[in-house]
């Protein structure tokens, strides 16, 4: 695979559009491909923000067509989010493919799809071009919702089956998350190749004197209150509820602790079991706040808590190492393979508040041992999760199809 590589990706969201965790994985992973000489192309939906064409960090973007609508018929939305994008990516394929067949073998194309959003377009464009497909499965409906419930969820379901059944192989981001794939969407063990999400360490490390960073805090909370931080989307895998559940014992033995849930989604019922235990001094929704902001928070919280019932990885527990924060997670999914309990973080039994509420007060009330823990995580961070570490693994990926398309003589 000596000529440079090229990969056309499909991906439903991308910074400025960021509505999971997606976009950051997808920005951060073509850049660092971009850096190790990939090229990388990436088909993703337009935002009023943002340009149609562009050139970040050496990742060419191509932004068309409108996000699927959350007020309309959803899935109606996804198809003609689909039709776009395969619309711009045959043009774009047909502009790469140009030369006779043996260049064309000299100079590896490849799709990469990330879930089951793009799986139309990237199903057609596969077929149409014969080009190989590799698919990165970031969750699946199965595991979000505990099973498959309803006639959206089944046809969600069969659109992961199919990406999966038609990729080259499939790209999942914890040993959790090959078991779920295989149990769930019946995708043969060595179809899979497990390469873990990763995190900009360096993006924390920004100069914040003490007189700033006091301040800041103080938007939050007062100089001697325990400052506890969520952020995540308001929906039932985050555990959220847990947390509120988890807070009347950990005021029990800290009545000054400070929880500052931080994110997007439908929070009403959580609000009103805020107002039934009495905590609306002790407990503070902010929606969406600007990166900046989130940066900083990370840096003055005392305890970063994720108490998911389901988390194919857990991005933000790494966000919250690399900042240095102590950890406190649940045991769901994949967070007990970023998470090493008393060494990188604590943890907690998923669902359950009680051994939440342990797992805070262990951290608050042993700050020395928390430093410990936040430190060692900061180092495992670096060393295990960086991005161009993560890059490399996908590139021998891309390799590995490549090669065998080549002898496979599909094209």
């Amino acid at each position: 695979m000596g000529a440079s590589v090229r990969v056309l990706m499909l991906s439903w969201e991308y910074p400025p559009r960021i509505v999971g965790g997606i976009a950051r994985h997808v920005q951060e992973l073509s850049e660092a491909l971009a850096a190790l000489g990939v090229q990388v192309h990436v088909i993703t939906a337009m935002h009023p923000d943002a340009p149609e064409e562009a050139t970040e960090n050496g990742v060419h973007l191509h932004r068309v067509g409108a996000p699927p609508s959350p007020h309309g018929d959803f899935l109606q939305g996804v198809w003609a989010m689909n039709a776009a994008f395969e619309a711009r990516a045959d043009t774009l394929i047909r502009d790469l493919l140009r030369g006779k067949p043996a260049q064309r073998q000299r100079e590896p194309l490849l799709l990469h799809a990330h879930d089951w959003l793009v799986h139309p377009a990237a199903k057609s464009l596969k077929h149409r071009h014969k080009l190989p497909l590799i698919a990165t499965l970031h969750a699946t409906e199965h595991g979000r919702h505990g099973g498959i419930h309803s006639d959206l969820s089944r046809t969600i379901h069969q659109l992961e089956w199919e990406l999966s059944y038609e990729a080259w192989r499939v790209i999942v981001c914890s040993a959790f998350m090959r078991g779920e794939v295989m149990r769930a969407l019946n995708t043969p063990y060595d179809k899979l190749d497990v390469i873990p999400n990763g995190v900009r360490a360096e993006k924390f490390q920004f100069e914040f004197p003490e007189a700033e960073r006091q301040a800041f805090r103080a938007r939050f909370a007062e100089p001697n209150q325990p400052l506890i931080f969520f952020v995540g989307r308001m929906v039932r895998e985050k555990g959220v509820h847990v947390l509120l559940q988890a807070m009347p014992i950990v005021r029990a033995e800290l009545p000054d602790a400070k929880l500052v849930v931080v994110g997007g989604g439908y929070r009403a019922h959580l609000e009103e079991f805020v107002r039934f235990c009495h905590m609306e001094d002790a407990v503070q929704f902010t929606g969406f706040i600007p990166d900046s902001d989130l940066l900083r928070l990370y840096r003055v919280v005392d305890v970063a808590v994720y108490p998911s019932l389901y988390e194919p990885f857990g991005i933000v527990a790494l966000e919250a190492m690399a900042a240095g924060a102590p950890v406190v997670v649940s045991d769901a999914g994949g967070l007990k393979e970023v998470v090493r309990h008393e060494e990188t973080g604590i943890l907690t039994y998923a669902g359950n508040p009680e051994s939440l509420a342990w797992g805070i007060l262990r951290v608050l009330q042993d700050p020395a041992a928390a430093r410990r823990r936040a430190q060692n995580a900061l180092k495992a961070v670096q060393r295990e999760f960086n991005w161009n570490r993560i890059a490399q693994h996908t590139q021998q990926v891309y390799k590995r199809v490549w090669n065998e398309y080549k002898n496979a003589h599909w094209e």
